[in-house]
This record gives C-alpha cells, sequence and structure tokens, in this order.
C-alpha cells in the first residue's frame, strides 16, 4: 500500500474541516500563462494598471513567499510559469487563511486577477479570487538528488514532467519528430496503416518474442517484434507504398539503446529500390531534423551532428578492411578473418563459438571495429546473404543482398532493403531459420507459410525500410539513453525497502 505524506495528509483534513473541497471541478480558464505573459507584453505597471482586462488562469504551484499579509507564488502550467502577487484585503474572505496559508508546493491553484509588475519589473498578475485545484499529498522530490536522479526521473516521470523543463521538451520534441515523419509521407502519396500486435507467428526481424495466451481460442501470441511481413502482404493487395508508425516488443536484454518495448517507422515502396530509399532516407531525416530542432544540426555528447551534408556511403567490406588493414581479399576469407581477430582477441583461440562463415565474422568485425567509429550519418551497405535472410541478393554478388543500414554516433538508426520477393529463395531461406533455431538460436526466424503463399500471389519489386523512432529522438535532443525519450520505459519494479529508501530521499522543493 502506499504511504501518503503524513504533514500533508493532516493539511488535507484541515482544508476539509474548514470547507474548502480539496479536489474541486467545473473551474474554467481563459489563458495559458504565456498568453498572459503577452497580453502583458512590454507594457510598464501604469499602463497595466489602467487595464481592466481580468484573466484566469491555472498551474501547479512551484514556489511560494509569505510575507504576512501578502505573498508570491509562481504557477506552472503547460506553457510556462507566471508569477502571482496575493494580498489578503484583495481577496474573498477566509481565502487568505484558509487556502493561501495551507498551499504547499506542488499544489494546483487557480487564479483570477488583473495584470501588473512589480516594482523589479517581473510580469505579475494580482489575485482577486484563488481557489486550490487540486491538492498534492505526495512529498516532492529533493531538488539535488530525486529531481536530477536518472532513476528516479525515469521512475516517476509523472514528477520529473514538471519538476524538469528539459524533460518536457524532449517530449514535444518527440512529438514534433512524428508529426514530421507523417507529414514527410503523406506529401509522397504513402498511406498510414495498421497491422497486427497480436500474432501468430512472430516475423520481420531476427528477435526473442515475448509470449502469451488467448484463453477463448486456446493458443498462443506473440507481441510483434517488427511488421515487415504484414505490410508487405499489403504491397501483395496493391497498397504500393505503405507505412507505419508501430510499437514493437523484444524479449531481451536493456540497455541505453534497448527497451522491450520501443517505437519504429517502417514503410515500402514497390517499383523503387534500394538506393532509391537511401535517398529518401536522407531526406526524411534532414526535413525531420529541421521541423523539429529548427535546424539540420544537433549536438548529441561531444559531437555535433550535421543532417544537412550528404550522408557517406561505406560497403561493409571495405569499411572493415579500412579499420583493420586487411585486403579486399581477406576480408572475405573466414580464415584470414579468424587470424586477425585473434591478433586482438588471443583468449578466443579455443572459443567454441567463433564463426566459421563470412557473413557471421563480417558481424563480429563489424560490431568490434566499425560501428562505435560511426558518427556522422553514413549508410552501410553490401550486407552478407546469410545474415539478410529477409532482403534480396545482390544480381553481380548473390553472397550479397541489396542492403544498407544507416548508422549516427555508433547506433543504428534505420535498416533497408530490396525485398525478397522470390517465395522459393524465401522458402528456403526461412527453412534456414528454423534450422538455426532448431541449433538453440532462440532469435531465428519462424517459418511463415502464410507469408510465402501471399508471395505466391505476386510481390512487384519493392523496397523496404525500418527507422527507429527512440533512437532518432535521442540523437536530435542529445539524450545519451533511450530511457530518457520513453515517457514510461521498462524498468525493474523496486522492491518495498528500495521504495523506502527512494521516499526517504524527498523532500519538499
Amino acid at each position: 500500500m502506499y504511504e501518503f505524506d503524513a504533514r500533508r495528509l493532516q493539511k488535507l483534513d484541515v482544508l476539509r474541516d474548514s470547507g474548502v473541497t480539496p479536489f474541486p471541478h467545473n473551474l474554467r480558464v481563459s489563458h495559458t500563462t504565456a498568453e498572459v505573459l503577452a497580453l502583458i507584453g512590454d507594457r510598464t505597471d501604469a499602463s497595466l494598471s489602467a487595464d481592466e482586462t481580468e484573466v484566469t488562469f491555472a498551474g501547479r504551484l512551484m514556489f511560494k513567499n509569505e510575507m504576512g499579509k501578502v505573498g508570491f507564488a509562481r504557477l506552472q502550467d503547460r506553457t510556462g510559469r507566471l508569477q502571482v502577487f496575493v494580498r489578503k484585503n484583495s481577496l474573498p474572505e477566509g481565502v487568505f487563511n484558509q487556502v493561501w496559508k495551507k498551499l504547499d508546493t506542488g499544489d494546483h491553484v487557480w487564479v483570477r486577477g488583473r495584470m501588473m509588475r512589480t516594482r523589479t519589473g517581473e510580469a505579475t498578475v494580482r489575485a482577486s479570487e484563488l481557489v486550490l485545484a487540486a491538492k498534492c499529498i505526495a512529498n516532492l522530490p529533493d531538488k539535488h538528488k530525486g529531481a536530477t536522479d536518472p532513476e528516479f526521473r525515469n521512475r516517476h516521470r509523472y514528477v520529473d514532467l514538471f519538476i524538469n523543463p528539459e524533460s518536457r521538451e524532449t517530449f514535444k520534441l518527440r512529438s514534433k519528430v512524428v508529426r514530421a515523419v507523417r507529414d514527410f509521407f503523406e506529401a509522397r502519396d504513402f498511406v498510414e496503416v495498421e497491422t497486427p500486435i497480436l500474432q501468430v507467428i512472430p516475423g520481420g526481424a531476427s528477435a526473442r518474442p515475448f509470449i502469451t495466451h488467448h484463453n477463448a481460442l486456446d493458443i498462443d501470441l506473440y507481441m510483434r517484434i517488427a511488421p515487415e511481413l504484414f505490410l508487405k502482404r499489403l504491397v501483395v493487395g496493391g497498397m504500393e507504398r505503405v507505412y507505419e508508425i508501430n510499437r514493437n516488443f523484444r524479449n531481451e536484454g536493456v540497455s541505453t539503446k534497448h527497451n522491450p518495448e520501443f517505437t519504429m517507422l517502417e514503410f515500402y515502396w514497390a517499383y523503387a529500390n534500394w538506393e532509391d530509399l537511401m535517398d529518401l532516407s536522407e531526406a526524411l531525416l534532414r526535413e525531420v531534423c529541421e521541423k523539429a530542432t529548427g535546424g539540420t544540426t544537433v549536438q548529441f555528447g561531444e559531437h555535433t551532428l550535421d543532417f544537412g551534408a550528404p550522408f557517406r556511403r561505406l560497403d561493409m567490406a571495405t569499411g572493415i578492411a579500412e579499420a583493420t588493414g586487411l585486403s579486399a581479399e581477406q576480408v572475405r576469407d573466414p580464415d584470414a578473418l579468424r587470424t586477425r581477430w585473434l591478433q586482438d582477441h588471443p583468449k578466443d583461440e579455443k572459443n567454441p563459438d567463433l564463426p566459421t562463415t563470412m557473413g557471421k565474422w563480417f558481424e563480429r568485425f563489424f560490431d568490434e571495429y566499425v560501428e562505435p567509429n560511426l558518427i556522422q550519418p553514413t549508410f552501410v551497405m553490401g550486407y552478407p546473404t546469410e545474415i539478410s535472410p529477409l532482403s534480396r541478393r545482390n544480381d553481380a554478388d548473390p553472397t550479397l543482398t541489396d542492403r544498407f543500414e544507416i548508422f549516427v554516433c555508433g547506433m543504428e538508426l534505420g535498416n533497408g532493403f530490396n525485398e525478397l520477393n522470390d517465395p522459393i529463395d524465401q522458402q528456403e531461406r526461412f527453412l534456414g531459420q528454423v534450422a538455426a533455431r532448431d541449433a538453440g538460436d532462440q532469435e531465428a526466424m519462424y517459418f511463415d507459410a502464410d507469408y510465402i503463399k501471399a508471395l505466391s500471389y505476386g510481390m512487384p519489386p519493392t523496397a523496404g525500410e525500418g527507422i527507429g523512432i527512440d533512437r532518432l529522438v535521442m540523437l536530435l535532443s542529445g539524450n545519451m539513453s533511450i530511457r530518457d525519450v520513453i515517457l514510461f520505459p521498462t524498468l525493474k519494479p523496486q522492491n518495498p525497502t528500495a521504495d523506502a529508501a527512494a521516499d526517504a530521499t524527498e523532500g519538499d522543493s
């Protein structure tokens, strides 16, 4: 059971005993704090005194200063903060002692009054009415501990949002990003769709799914790990340009870059190829950056990222060769790759899990030597077929696929490719994934017979891509952890002892 703050509960009882309703309704506002400040503008106090306009606004009490029969407060709403001047004789009888004196930081307060400017020049509203709009009976976090502690902020987002203005700005930016993405695709005749979250067979990515059970049908269902296979079914059906901003769920570890529940943009474009997708992606990211931040450069840690400059295009094998000193021939030789790996990792000499194929070695070398150094937006191309089960083989070199990934600041941001539309080839690759799963790979894909059937009706040449919305917001907002751009990230529940310890660090701000 949650323990309310005893001191504030006592105030709640005092308020009720004096006839004050601590949680009233039917309070209307005429202005936001920003609108009141705009009305005040740069006018002098003399000009404002001659203006008989009354405004009503409301907000959370963030500061209170009592000075005998007068006082000042600062109220915060969604648009900002505004100062209120309170005088006992200017309020209805009893309000000063029964309401004003009982207010705590965190309370919601409704005010009616006229505009003024203080002796120090601060824009202010002189209260003629003051109503407690909602009593806060929780202790606010300590200004220097709870308010800045990442663990507290992620677990108590409802507090973080009103205590830390930078957090509010992050989620406003996130909204701008999503809106800009929609505007971009709508302008290019893409149709936004919705595909199932609960699926009989999880597909579209190599990941471990969450499993649930449907009681009425008595079947297990899987939470979506990607919408890809359903979106491509729509392309088969004649919806040649589709996109979805979707929630995906992957039963894997958490980190600064991973959350089990995350948001992806995924889109498919018939009669386009992977090179068209790279051009489109570059335009998309540049436009979203500009609309969300007002420019095409952003600061991320120590790096200034430039989404306005042409994105680098790097062949995967070339990147590995540059980072390791291997020749073009050695990069494609599994034995040479093993020898080079053991130079830096001699303890792996007897490791039975070392790769034996070019594709698996490419993954390992790229993750170790190349990915961390890709700072500016970069398209990495030339992925081996072995590690690209849904991508179309390259016509000139069938060991590679027409696939790319987007990297920024060492993070994978997107993955796109020419879609495999040959149902026979796709079936063989699914069988390969099944064999990998049977051998113990829990992230290998399932065999989706209905998807093969859909492809057998004919899917036109199509290119498709997924872009991580959460990671994009991280980059554009300068947040180093994915938890800071997800309103309610997945966290391990605290035990009662930890909860008590957290409460002990709290105090009135």
